[in-house]
């Protein structure tokens, strides 16, 4: 079972870490302080509490539109977001065709207020019309997204999400990335990892009572 707290900047930062150490941490983490309102009301009418923490830099998707990353993709909703490049032939096929259980189950809610993305670990190779053929090849639906960008600004989002080991030479290995899938609902700010491979019922359960 996911742990679905509030979350402070710090706490969130915390977590990630600790997440990478040891996964169990993210199935049952304690709660920690709540977001501080950045700022005056005017500003906390447009923006979630993640709008200091996540980069708002462009993004494409793989049928070619480009989007805001906090504004578009994360701004209050429910989001599941895991890591993946085209040509990988190790734990990527096996998470995708989990996590394609995952979007069936979730029926029609799925691209209205639940939004699935998955993210390229190779955004100079992973072009729009590379992830649109990855997408055709796994028949997957409308609702999930997957996204690639300027590979500096998809690497601060990888790592923002918390998919980064702490030792760089096991970082740069892209056979040995992260098998997690990061979930979250920015508006209540409530975020935490599971394995992409769990029971599809457990991952579909976790994100409907979020």
């Amino acid at each position: 079972m996911g742990s679905n707290d509030s979350l402070s900047e710090r706490g969130f930062e915390h977590d990630v870490q600790s997440g990478k150490r040891n996964w169990l941490k993210w199935m049952g983490g304690a709660a920690l302080a709540p977001v501080l309102a950045s700022s005056g009301p005017a500003h906390a009418a447009k923006a979630g509490p993640r709008a200091d923490y996540f980069p708002n830099v462009l993004v494409q998707t793989h049928d070619g539109k480009q989007l805001r990353f906090y504004d578009d993709v994360v701004h209050g909703k429910i989001v599941v977001f895991n890591m993946m490049y085209t040509v990988c032939t190790g734990i990527c096929p096996g998470n995708t065709a989990n996590l394609l259980q995952v979007q069936q189950a979730l029926g029609s809610r799925l691209g209205k207020d639940i939004f699935m993305y998955s993210l390229t670990l190779q955004p100079a190779f992973d072009t729009p019309r590379a992830l649109q053929d990855y997408v055709n090849r796994y028949r997957i639906k409308p609702g999930w997204t997957f996204l690639t960008g300027r590979p500096k600004e998809m690497d601060t989002i990888r790592r923002k999400l918390g998919f980064f080991d702490e030792d760089p030479r096991k970082d740069a290995n892209l056979a040995g990335h992260t098998g997690m899938v990061r979930i979250g609902h920015e508006a209540l700010d409530r975020w935490f990892s599971m394995p992409a491979l769990s029971p599809l019922k457990d991952i579909a359960r976790e994100i409907l009572q979020l």
